[in-house]
Parts: C-alpha cells; sequence; structure tokens
C-alpha cells in the first residue's frame, strides 16, 4: 500500500499536514500528530502494515499492541477517505 499520489505532506512545529493536490480522489486537508505524521511518512513508498509496524517499534518505546492499533486506526482513518493505494 501507498499514499495516492497527488496529496502532499508537510511537517511543521510538531504537526504533520497532508493535503490534497488532486487528483487523489480526496479534497481537504488532514492535521495529524506525530505518530500519524510518522505513518503517512511511512506511505509515500510502498509498504505494508507489518513494515510500519516495525519502524515504529524501532522509534518508539511502546509495546506492540500500542503501536499495532494506533497503526490500525489510521490506515483505517486513511482507507476511509480514499487516501491509499492498495
Amino acid at each position: 500500500m501507498k499514499l495516492k499520489d497527488g496529496l502532499i505532506t508537510h511537517e511543521t512545529d510538531g504537526e504533520h499536514i497532508t493535503v490534497s493536490a488532486g487528483g487523489s480522489g480526496f479534497n481537504g486537508l488532514i492535521r495529524s500528530n506525530q505518530t500519524a505524521g510518522f505513518i503517512v511518512e511511512c506511505l509515500k513508498e510502498e509498504t505494508t502494515e507489518e513494515a510500519i509496524i516495525e519502524r515504529m517499534l524501532a522509534k518508539y518505546d511502546a509495546p506492540r499492541e500500542v503501536i499495532a492499533a494506533d497503526v490500525a486506526k489510521i490506515l483505517a482513518n486513511l482507507r476511509k477517505i480514499g487516501a491509499l493505494d492498495e
């Protein structure tokens, strides 16, 4: 899976923003916290849910179950708005 083309990301002051530049099927702006922003950044290249979990485990000191639940939630939200190519 991968973030759809036409979505541009930017991070400033700890806030991660994703904006549609057209052609993605999503019109709007997504504001994310640092964790969700990390997941979105992982999705800039082809990846899997498990690979994102592994990258987060290497970066954050949190139990696998918590990280897996966070990743699943963020991916579900991105799927809901049509922001992923799968």
